[in-house]
């Protein structure tokens, strides 16, 4: 179930560029709003998809490809091209300057086949293959972009990029990419084409609160410095183990049999963020009474209505906490876990998101923040249909789950094939070191065994507290 260790290989780059749009586009100032300015979206999130080689675009250059047709998607995406800046009471403003955003043309002494199968976590060189360009870190100021093509040796090659988030989600960024696809392969214009009005998701007038918000500590304060700078979200920094686990439709089917009838049916999402939590709780060793935090992100496009407008790429996020103690995570069945989760996931709502925005205009952006278990379900996103002329994607996801910055503790799910056709489920994983081993035996004792034929788990969980 776990990955293998990671490889190296030699990456040469050349100097990073600017790619501005094909065409004029307007400068004028577009305000993020207040779901994008979410503490806990205030940080670069990077990302990386692998391709083979394609016989039928022989002769054809990714990095030429993929860069032209990105200048193209700017006409119609231009406020990628531009950079945030700070407005009064700590709101986010895109300045569309047209500047572009930064692309990368490298090479790489690596096949598609050294990268293994699974992958492993991190994702191999991936500092090499995403170019953390000096200056471009940060929310404020900074390209929305960056871009890194890297040829392989065997024809195929490695699309890195990395997205300043309070600009768009997953399903966003994935619009975007799909656009420079179709552009890529021949289209005119992209088949749907962005739509802003971020006005949709910004604050009610006056702002009224009227959900509990656990993802944020119950002191956030009511009123701050109108000179604060933009927050960045930093947790604390431990030493961080990363792996990768991959599951299949039987170990999916196990875990599932640890959950009692009355609670099915459950998606997988439920199911493994609910196996993954107990499986965290339990090798943390916490004191019974510590407070055991799980944050999902959760897409709440489908709660509005009328519904946002088709081609809508801001952030349409919430990320709703289940928050119990060690004592009854690990003493109760997993169907516990599952109904905490589910629990808090159905508390997203369109009045959830309207209080939520709320919540951020009364704060000035700056509530208190705290260290959760995060979890984020990228399987049906579409970042492995994105094609450029090579087709799907044989990899896609972030180099490791969590940014060690961000979080001690989280999980994404990725989608994954095997080499027979069956689909299931990459999960990347980062924990403190020491959690580490002693989550990966638990993971694996849910995931390989049925719990009629199986007394282990039930004996191993007195001892963990």
């Amino acid at each position: 179930m776990a990955t293998p260790t990671s490889i190296s290989f030699a990456v040469r780059r050349c100097e990073p560029e600017l790619v501005a749009p094909a065409k004029a586009t307007p400068h004028e100032f577009r305000q993020l709003s207040d779901i994008d300015r979410q503490l806990y979206l205030q940080f670069q999130s990077p990302h990386y998809n692998l391709y083979a080689h394609n016989p039928s675009m022989q002769g054809k250059d990714p990095v030429k490809v993929i860069k032209e047709a990105i200048a193209q998607a700017l006409v119609y995406y231009y406020p990628f091209a531009g950079r945030i800046r700070q407005g009064p009471d700590n709101k986010l403003i895109v300045d569309c300057t047209g500047e572009g955003v930064l692309f990368i043309e490298a090479d790489a002494d690596a096949t598609v086949e050294q990268f293994g199968d699974p992958i492993p976590s991190p994702f191999p060189c991936f500092q090499e293959l995403l170019y953390n360009v000096p200056g471009s870190e940060g929310i404020l100021n900074t390209p929305l972009l960056i871009f890194q093509v890297t040829r392989l040796k065997c024809g195929g090659f490695v699309l890195g990029f990395r997205l300043n988030h309070p600009m768009t989600d997953a399903l966003g960024i994935v619009q975007l990419l799909n656009a420079i696809g179709e552009i890529a392969r021949g289209a005119q214009a992209p088949s749907i084409l962005p739509v802003w009005q971020r006005e949709l998701l910004c604050a009610r007038n006056p702002p009224r609160v009227t959900c509990r918000h656990n993802e944020y500590g119950n002191d956030a304060p009511v009123a701050v410095d109108p000179t604060a700078k933009v927050p960045e979200f930093h947790g604390q920094v431990h030493a961080v183990a990363h792996r990768s686990f991959v599951l299949n439709r039987k170990e999916l089917s196990n875990i599932r049999r640890w959950i009692p009838s009355h609670l099915h049916p459950c998606s997988n999402f439920e199911v493994i963020s609910a196996c993954l939590w107990r499986c965290y709780a339990m090798a943390s060793q916490a004191n019974p009474n510590e407070e055991m935090r799980m944050q999902m992100l959760v897409n709440a496009r489908s709660k509005f209505n009328p519904p946002l407008p088709k081609g809508y790429y801001g952030n349409v996020l919430a990320l709703p906490a289940a928050v119990t103690n060690a004592r009854k995570l690990c003493l109760n069945s997993l169907g516990y876990a599952v109904e905490m989760i589910r629990n808090a996931k159905n508390r997203i709502t369109e009045e959830y998101m309207r209080s939520l925005a709320d919540l951020m205009e009364i704060t000035k952006g700056q509530p208190i923040g705290l260290q959760s278990y995060v979890v984020s379900d990228l399987t049906s996103i579409g970042f492995d249909q994105v094609d450029y002329g090579w087709g799907n994607t044989i990899y896609t996801g972030p180099p490791k789950a969590m940014p060690d910055e961000i979080s001690i503790a989280g999980t994404y799910f990725l989608p994954y094939r095997f080499k027979n056709g069956e689909r299931g489920v990459m999960l990347l994983v980062s924990l403190r070191a020491p959690v580490m081993e002693r989550f990966a035996i638990l993971l694996e004792e849910l995931a390989r065994h049925d719990p009629e034929r199986s007394q282990e788990q039930q004996e191993m969980i007195p001892s963990s507290l």
